[in-house]
């Protein structure tokens, strides 16, 4: 368990089903099912949940699948009336313990590529542009950006080739 001010991070449950639907339905134009969360949570040995928590109520969550040593980030979310109190920054940076401990040096994730806060959220963190997934979201066929953070075991910083390093096609697809 880690604590950043009054947010605690840990691993998710199947007891935190509902609270993850309910973040699911908050703030997703496309929701994942309980039953998806589920079958995810409990019959995926790759993936691994963790919420975030204020004064005993979950108030987001991270989900992570571990591909060999990639991790791949699949859903990060908070609850709207709790943004911008650093518990996306408290998940981000648990998920990143959390992989060093199973072997994951390098992630990736898509995000709407008009959803300009979670893009510098996620800059801040090292990950930078490396593709298009031209019409990624079913509900209205937005772009997903296709981002990645790679380990540099020399300069333990991100390459400026990450694009080609993470996605040798991404120079056609930006």
């Amino acid at each position: 368990m880690k604590e950043s001010e009054d947010i605690i991070v840990r691993q998710a449950t199947t007891a935190d089903l509902d609270a993850l639907e309910e973040l699911e339905q908050k703030c997703f134009a496309t929701p994942w099912s309980r039953q998806s969360l589920e079958e995810d949570m409990t019959g995926n040995s790759l993936s691994t949940y963790l919420v975030a928590e204020i004064d005993g109520r979950v108030i987001g969550y991270i989900g992570l699948w571990r591909i060999v040593d990639e991790g791949h980030i699949n859903n990060v979310s908070v609850l709207p009336e709790y943004r911008r109190r650093h518990a996306a920054s408290a998940l981000i940076e648990y998920m990143f313990d959390y992989g060093t401990t199973i072997g994951i040096k390098n992630y990736t994730l898509e995000v709407r590529v008009s959803n300009e806060a979670a893009i510098r959220l996620y800059a801040g963190y090292g990950f930078k542009p490396a593709g298009i997934r031209r019409g990624y979201y079913t509900d209205n066929g937005e772009d997903a950006m296709i981002m990645w953070r790679i380990f540099d075991p020399v300069n333990d910083a991100d390459s400026e080739d990450i694009g080609r390093a993470a996605n040798p096609d991404a120079a056609q697809s930006k």
